[in-house]
């Protein structure tokens, strides 16, 4: 992110850098770049997260994951942004499906 520029999810909301792939070179030199697998990474480093969940009654839920934890979660369910030509993922916290350490 630009510095000087914070952002700061909403409620139960997550925001994640994705794990990017590296190139891959095979043995003869040949470069392949990771565009070519379509695939979305699943696994990801908290960036931000909000302040958390408001229950029916009012009553805030703090959220379980951190800043600079490393997440995995649901390969289809995070809305995809784009800031200063790097894209992060929002999600909320029940998408996360685990936190590695």
């Amino acid at each position: 992110m630009a510095k000087g520029q914070n952002i700061i999810p909403l409620g139960d909301k997550v925001l994640i850098e994705p794990e990017r792939k590296d190139d891959k070179k095979t043995k003869s030199g040949i470069i392949i770049p990771e565009t070519v697998d379509k695939e979305r990474p699943e696994k990801g480093k908290v960036i931000a997260v909000g302040r958390g969940k408001i229950t029916e009654h009012g009553e805030l839920i703090p959220l379980q994951v951190r800043k600079g934890q490393t997440v995995i979660f649901s390969k289809y369910s995070p809305e995809e942004i784009k800031i200063d030509g790097v894209i992060y993922y929002l999600l909320s916290e029940s998408q996360i499906l685990a936190v590695i350490e």
